[in-house]
């Protein structure tokens, strides 16, 4: 309409970048006046973007907003298969396939082979095979792979310092082996000595992983000796991005060792394949392996070869977030951990068993259903939920492309602090390494302690009903787990209760009415039940029948649940009550703030509170009852 009149400015929304401003400035209004009601304050005492004070920020450092509009548009990334394979290393991935469906497979060679036959004829697509140490003794390894087709299903193995050896075996078994396009078949030898000696992993040495590597060149199939393990960092603690620096530092020491024994860069980059763990933080999963593909593809530019960049990603659910307490959330959470992968672009994935942190046969249930699950989850998202169908779902999305971008850059400046030391060997033997991973992974326990970061089952919602772990579950492990210091605590609750017939128990002191205590009430229940403290709650008491509930319940510890206005009527004569019948330990559930007015002598010993320390708290009462 090139003659009409022009509309004035401000009839439709003034638009900044594609952005309709208007419409920003009635969100940012909402925002305000609803965190001035949740603070209790004016919304002129905000600040002028208070829509900041709902940020968040990650352990690596990076702010996640909590929204992304157009102002947060990036460029469009090339499609699948092109530089910088942010979307995927292929653009000719099946996707009626999607994702290669892998099970970690070990035991004897007829077992093994037997399991390897039924996955694949009930949903597995490739097969990661434990072998030597490992799993099937390298002598037995004809036997396991006897009947793999292997154009079909890519196999990875995992053999530690016997990889040459069951390399060996797997290349006499290919040897004999007939397929018109020998090329198809992809064997990933799982040689990890530098990921390895961070973990403590018995592995091969890295000049045998290099020599090895020689003899996957000169095969006629898809052969890659290394693979980079970032889930060694991951198991110990490290943030996404740190897990991802440190993979890209790796893997630049594998570089150099591989060209410097005279290999050129192209075949080089062909040596190597990636492994990256995935937790149930769904976009930051589906972030970290584009992430990881922009990063090796860098590398392989810097190389001059950006074609060469697009290094395969072996997708692991993480064995950090894993719970012992209440396993079956294990299954939430691996599906959550799948979906980012898958969505992520990984091209093979593993779920472990949802009871992979617990010893085989501890929860009673058979080795085929916990395998059966961990295959129909991925089963499930490809076959039912169809994920497979499109390639990077999560491209154009604001926040996708602003998480992978950010954490691209972060996971960089990691890689190249490692380098500035030194490169990967030196910031590994003076420490640097382990010393920034073991920052983060204190940060994350600190939040776990004060129940900032909730992991269900075991510092929310436990169930103190579960029956009482073996000892060899009790065994402390390699993989830092978030929930490890409050199942500690709870397998004290277990001992305890081995010895005396019953565990640790706390009277809960309801003040006032139902609608007074019940919140508090249902707060320390639930605190205490995650350090394995088993509370009596006798129902709303006034203060003459304190001492009565005290001693009938012969408990050394109580807690005070009420309204902070009635514990300044009653919180007093309450302490007094029950240190009269007995007690030993008085709580209250709240803040100081909320007795501040009383005596001395009538305040209570300690008080549990939203954000207190609760690993700290908890095993002080513990230690007070004896566990």
């Amino acid at each position: 309409m090139p003659n009409a009149d022009p509309v004035p400015a401000g009839t439709v929304a003034d638009e900044v970048g594609g952005v309709d401003e208007t419409l920003h400035a009635a969100w940012r209004k909402g925002v305000a006046g609803v965190l001035a009601k949740a603070r209790r304050v004016e919304v002129a005492d905000l600040p002028d973007e208070p829509e900041k004070l709902l940020e968040e920020t990650t352990y690596d450092g990076l702010t996640i907003a909590p929204l992304y509009t157009r102002r947060d548009e990036l460029p469009e990334q090339p499609l699948p298969g092109a530089f910088p394979f942010v979307r995927g290393g292929t653009a000719t991935r099946d996707v009626h396939r999607g994702w290669y469906v892998s099970a970690f497979v070990a035991g004897d060679g007829a077992s093994a082979n037997r399991e390897m036959l039924a996955g694949l004829a009930n949903g597995l697509s490739a097969v990661w095979l434990g072998a030597g140490t490992r799993g099937v003794p390298v002598p037995e390894l004809p036997t396991a792979l006897s009947g793999l087709l292997f154009e079909l299903a890519p196999l990875t193995l995992s053999a530690g310092s016997e990889v040459t050896a069951a390399a060996a075996a797997v290349f006499a078994a290919l040897d004999g082996y007939e397929t018109a396009d020998r090329a198809a078949i992809q064997i990933a030898l799982g040689a990890a000595p530098l990921t390895s000696r961070f973990a403590g992993i018995d592995d091969v040495e890295l000049a045998e992983a290099v020599e090895l590597a020689g003899k996957s060149i000169a095969r006629a199939e898809t052969v890659r000796t290394i693979t980079v393990d970032g889930t060694v960092f991951h198991d110990a603690g490290a943030a996404e991005a740190q897990e991802l620096g440190a993979a890209v530092a790796a893997g630049l020491e594998y570089l150099r060792k591989l060209t410097a024994a005279g290999y050129d860069t192209a075949t080089a980059l062909r040596q190597l394949e990636f492994r990256f763990a995935a937790t149930d933080d769904q976009f930051a999963t589906i972030a970290k392996f584009r992430a990881a593909r922009q990063l090796w593809a860098r590398v392989a530019e810097v190389c001059g070869l950006p074609a060469f960049g697009g290094a395969p990603q072996h997708a692991v659910t993480s064995a950090a977030m894993m719970s012992q307490r209440d396993p079956w959330v294990n299954l939430l959470r691996s599906t959550l951990a799948a979906f980012g992968a898958g969505v992520g672009g990984a091209d093979t994935v593993t779920v472990l068993p949802f009871d992979s942190a617990l010893p085989p046969g501890e929860l009673g249930v058979s080795k085929s259903f916990s395998d059966r699950m961990a295959r129909n989850t991925q089963l499930l998202l490809l076959e039912e939920s169809h994920l497979g169908f499109v390639q990077d779902p999560g491209a154009g999305s604001w926040y996708v492309e602003s998480l992978t971008a950010d954490l691209a850059a972060k996971a960089w400046e990691f890689m190249q602090e490692l380098e500035t030391a030194g490169g990967y060997l030196a910031a590994l033997d003076s420490g640097l390494l382990a010393e920034r991973i073991a920052a983060t992974k204190a940060a994350r326990d600190a939040d776990v302690a004060h129940r900032k970061t909730a992991v269900t089952g075991v510092n929310e919602f436990p169930n103190l009903g579960e029956k009482p772990l073996s000892a060899a579950a009790r065994e402390p492990g390699r993989v830092a787990r978030y929930g490890a210091a409050f199942e500690e605590l709870r397998n004290r609750s277990d001992a305890y209760l081995a010895e005396h017939g019953v565990r640790p128990k706390a009277l809960l002191v309801p003040l006032g009415s139902v609608a007074e205590h019940n919140v508090r009430v249902t707060f320390i229940a639930n605190l205490l039940a995650s350090g394995g403290i088993e509370s009596i709650n006798p129902g709303p008491l006034t203060v003459d029948g304190i001492a009565a509930a005290a001693k009938e319940s012969g408990a050394p510890i109580a807690v005070l649940c009420g309204a902070d206005k009635r514990y300044g009527e009653e919180a007093g004569a309450a302490v007094t009550q029950l240190r009269a019948a007995g007690v030993d330990t008085v709580l209250l559930a709240g803040a100081a703030k909320a007795v501040a007015a009383l005596e001395e002598s009538e305040r209570p010993d300690g008080y549990l509170a939203a954000r207190i320390d609760a690993v700290a708290a908890l095993s002080g009462l513990l230690e007070k009852v004896g566990a």
